[in-house]
Formats: C-alpha cells, sequence, structure tokens
C-alpha cells in the first residue's frame, strides 16, 4: 500500500491572506515589503501575501520578483493589461485561499499595523467583516478630504445608512464574504459598497491615515469621478428618478409661465423678449441632455454585462510555479 503524497504548502490554505493592488509602485515596494511582513510574521499565524500586480508599466514587477526570493509568503499575481484598481482587488479576492483576507493599499497610507487589531476584532465581536476607518484624514487635501466627505454622505443618502463612512478598501473578511463577493455577476462592482450591501456581520477599527510613503497617486481625479458615477448607477436608481422630478418641475414651471402669459396678455404688456426666450430654450435643452446622459448611464452598465466579457486578464500567478 503506497502513502500518501504529503500536501504541499502552497496547497494548504493560510489563516490570512492580503491581496495588494499595485500599479506602477516602485518607489513604495520595498519600503512597504519591510513594513507589511514583520507585522505578518508576529501575528503568529499562517499567511499569504497576495500582490497583483496592475500592468505596471515601471519597475515593479522585477522588485516584486527579487523580493519573492526571500519571502515565501509573497505571491505574485500579474495582469495583462491595466484593468483598474476595483478590477484588480477583485482578481484578489477571486484567487486568495485564506480563511480571512483583508485588502489593503500599497501607499503604506492605510497602516499595516493595524491588521492585528482587525484580526482580534473579527474574533471578539463574531464579525465578518472589519472596516478600517480613517478617524483622522489630516494628511488629505483638503480637496481630497472635502471630495470624500461628499462622496460618502451621498452614498449614504441614497445607498443606505449600512455603508460605513471613512472606509475605503481597507478592510478584513472572512471567507464566507469573500465566497459571496466573488458570487456577484456585476462587471464594474465598486467594493466599498458591494460588500456593506451584502448585510454581513460586521464592526470597524479606527486609525490614523498618513502621508503616502513614496511615488505618486494612482488615483487622479478622473478615476474619482469614474469611481462615483459607477457607485451611483450600480447601487441607485435614485439618478433615474431625476428626469421625474425634472418633468415634474417642468410642468410646475410652465403653468406659471402660462398664468404669467395670460395675465400679462389680459393687461397688454406682451412684449417679447429674446433673453427669456433663449434661457428657457437652453435650460429645457440642459435638462433634457442631462437625463439622456444618466439613461445612457445605466443602458451602457446593462449591455456591458450583458457582453459578459472579463474585467481583467491573468497573465501570471506564482503559486503555479511553486507548484
Amino acid at each position: 500500500m503506497t502513502s500518501p503524497t504529503p500536501a504541499r504548502p502552497q496547497d494548504l490554505a493560510p489563516e490570512l491572506s492580503v491581496v495588494v493592488p499595485m500599479y506602477d509602485e516602485q518607489d513604495v515596494v520595498e519600503l512597504f515589503v519591510a513594513r507589511l511582513r514583520p507585522v505578518l510574521d508576529d501575528l503568529g499565524r499562517t499567511y499569504e501575501v497576495l500582490v497583483v500586480d496592475d500592468g505596471s508599466r515601471d519597475t515593479t514587477p522585477a522588485l516584486l520578483e527579487k523580493a519573492r526570493r526571500d519571502w515565501a509568503q509573497l505571491r505574485v499575481v500579474r495582469l495583462r493589461v491595466n484593468a483598474g484598481h476595483q478590477a484588480a482587488l477583485s482578481a484578489g479576492l477571486m484567487r486568495a485561499r485564506g480563511r480571512w483576507v483583508a485588502s489593503i493599499d500599497a501607499d503604506l497610507q492605510d497602516p499595516p499595523e493595524t491588521l492585528a487589531a482587525m484580526l482580534a476584532a473579527a474574533e471578539e465581536t463574531s464579525s465578518d467583516v472589519v472596516y478600517g476607518v480613517r478617524s483622522d484624514r489630516s494628511t488629505d487635501s483638503f480637496f481630497k478630504r472635502g471630495t470624500a466627505r461628499a462622496y460618502y454622505r451621498v452614498m449614504r443618502r441614497l445607498v443606505g445608512g449600512h455603508v460605513p463612512a471613512d472606509a475605503g478598501d481597507f478592510r478584513l473578511m472572512s471567507r464566507a464574504t469573500v465566497d459571496a463577493i466573488n458570487r456577484l455577476p456585476e462587471a464594474n462592482r465598486v467594493l466599498r459598497l458591494a460588500i456593506p450591501a451584502l448585510g454581513f456581520p460586521s464592526t470597524t477599527v479606527g486609525y490614523v491615515r498618513a502621508e503616502r510613503a513614496a511615488g505618486t497617486t494612482k488615483y487622479p481625479l478622473s478615476k474619482m469621478l469614474r469611481l462615483s458615477v459607477d457607485s451611483l448607477t450600480g447601487f441607485s436608481v435614485a439618478p433615474l428618478r431625476l428626469a421625474t422630478w425634472f418633468g415634474l418641475g417642468g410642468a410646475a414651471a410652465t403653468a406659471l409661465m402660462l398664468v404669467f402669459a395670460f395675465i400679462a396678455f389680459l393687461t397688454d404688456h406682451t412684449v417679447p423678449g429674446w433673453t427669456s426666450t433663449f434661457v428657457a430654450v437652453a435650460a429645457v435643452g440642459a435638462v433634457q441632455l442631462l437625463c439622456l446622459g444618466l439613461l445612457g448611464e445605466y443602458v451602457g452598465r446593462l449591455y456591458t454585462q450583458l457582453q459578459g466579457r472579463p474585467t481583467y486578464h491573468i497573465a501570471y500567478d506564482s503559486a503555479d510555479d511553486d507548484s
């Protein structure tokens, strides 16, 4: 009788997976590794660090391979092309094997040391999700703080109060939560809204948001606007109702204008005004274009969903080399 083949280390599910999306982060890779590794080693748990290289064009892939030689728990998944932060994060969640899965950015604005507090909070409260909440954002610019505050206020009002304020993509999730996320059909999902919508038991851990350790932000204004549009159209039908409200408002305004015009006719004050006509036509046209644009966003999401095209393509997974 032959003895069973011993399980290989890469076949054993670790207790913790840490998913880290990276895109052109050559300036911060070594700093991030030096900061994260001792934190995870001190946890006393088996773990893997799954870095998703989102089609970096600089030396990030080479630096990750160099770090992997000395860090057996480091796993690198490379996407063929840049797919975006949320898609890279989704790719990491799909391939993470841990009983607990944490997600964190590489810029060190979210401190890795908070992971220990998250694990403790999850086990003490029997929660499936622990959100990292930014209790102090003084290192962010005034514009960044203002837009973030407006974003969360709008999302909480439209989507629901279950969305934690000032909680980005720094969180800890149970395996059950990650499996539920991976079954979601949305193509352009926004995880900071999709995860609270699942309704799993959750808690929060506060932390002070630090300055970026090195490099420049990979989330400019254009990507922030895209995230806002995806958040609105993906989780609320409220924008669609704008057309109805604009229509009702226009009808009310038209009724008032008819009354005014009738009174002017009776009092012989019917002097034609080019300015009022121009403003009225321009206002109606702007409202119509806005409503058409909102409808187009929703139709576009439906079209993309029906196409069923993947949001990312895996080019390489270092775990395959270890098998």
